[in-house]
């Protein structure tokens, strides 16, 4: 076996690349205007940015393969007191960030607490911290070969739910009755009109796979090492499970909103050809000249996710006139030149810049900070 490298600079740049289509796809001038790749699936079907938030997942995987050997040794009670802790701590950021800003103003100016009871629960780092969670303990107690008979069992356990409880829409589907049932309509997502979550309890379980699937791949390349033998297998994995998905897509949809089985051996069968194509231009032909930008988002990415989302967040709460502070942005600094869908992708390009500009100062004075 080889030699355990601590850092593969093709991992940074995935994480780093992801963020980047991440920031971007959340962050349009005006959605309505935006480039269809731009834009996620109506319903079934898979865009670009379909494919962001499963590869978020996937790159916390392969994170995890770099960290989850140095608990082998702390013993179970601090390995688990170390995840719980971490998992906690995400998943109350996400709620706290979907909570955000906290108050209401009302026209005399009081400040009135916004209500617990209207706050959505579930969301994408809250997915993710529950991704984490559960990978790491089905890798430190049942280890590999547990891990993968877990992903199996998930993937179809998934399907067979849906089929048993409900149908493939977004109001009869198996986990918008558990997401009612348990966390109750006013807890739930209504960016699609109703009460639907996209990140909902259900559906969090293939989720796990996106997640078992990265720590996979990261081990793999650790062991094996950047050479040709890896590169090959990363891309027969991907072609394998990108065939297998589109086979299974004509009795289980591929739909990222519903997180189905198909749509989970899609977007990581997708993400194991680009790691494979990433390590051949960076580690083997080493091509490196473009890599530094990525690589800065891949240094504090959760960090400066959340910074991203706060900040956006503020944008469409402060307002101009009759205007929030991002629809006058749009407007007057880039529709106004751009044109009404370039206008939008240019917003979202350069608030992307600026967040990578936060991250080069935290780069450049070694401040790292990891959620």
């Amino acid at each position: 076996m080889k030699q355990l490298q601590d850092r593969y600079l093709a991992l940074d740049v995935l994480r780093g690349l992801t963020l980047t289509l991440m920031i971007i796809v959340n962050s349009p001038g005006n959605e309505t205007t935006s480039y269809a790749p731009f834009l996620h699936a109506a319903w079934h079907g898979m865009t670009l940015t379909d494919l962001v938030f499963p590869t978020f997942m996937f790159v916390v995987g392969t994170a995890l393969s770099f960290t989850i050997d140095k608990y082998q040794t702390v013993g179970d009670v601090e390995f688990l007191k170390k995840t719980l802790t971490r998992t906690a701590f995400i998943f109350l950021l996400g709620f706290l960030l979907y909570w955000y800003p906290f108050f209401t103003f009302s026209p005399t100016d009081d400040f009135n607490l916004l209500p617990f009871a209207n706050t959505r629960i579930f969301g994408v780092l809250q997915r993710i911290a529950l991704g984490y969670c559960f990978a790491s303990l089905i890798l430190h107690f049942w280890k590999p070969r547990g891990a993968i008979i877990f992903s199996i069992a998930a993937l179809l356990g998934y399907w067979g739910i849906l089929i048993a409880f409900g149908d493939y829409t977004m109001n009869g589907n198996a986990g918008t009755f558990l997401d009612k049932l348990i966390l109750g309509e006013n807890h739930m997502y209504h960016g699609e009109g109703v009460a639907f979550d996209p990140e909902g309890i259900l559906s969090t379980l293939p989720s796990i796979v996106n997640v078992i699937v990265g720590y996979f791949a990261g081990q793999l390349i650790r062991k094996n090492g950047a050479n040709f033998e890896a590169i090959a297998k990363l891309l027969m994995a991907g072609a394998i499970g990108i065939t297998i998905a589109l086979c299974w897509g004509a009795t289980l949809p591929i739909n990222k909103k519903l997180w189905t089985s198909s749509y989970v051996l899609c977007t990581v069968g997708i993400d194991l050809v680009v790691l494979g194509i990433l390590v051949y231009v960076i580690e083997i032909v080493r091509l490196r000249n473009w890599t530094y930008f990525f690589e800065v988002f891949g240094k504090n990415t959760l960090f400066i996710y959340l910074l991203s989302e706060v900040t956006m967040i503020t944008f469409t709460i402060v307002h101009v006139g009759s205007q929030t502070l991002a629809g006058w942005l749009y407007m007057v600094v880039f529709r106004s030149w751009a044109g009404s869908y370039n206008g939008s992708l240019a917003f979202a390009v350069t608030f992307m810049f600026s967040c990578w500009l936060v991250a080069y100062i935290m780069d450049k004075k070694s401040i790292y900070i990891k959620l």
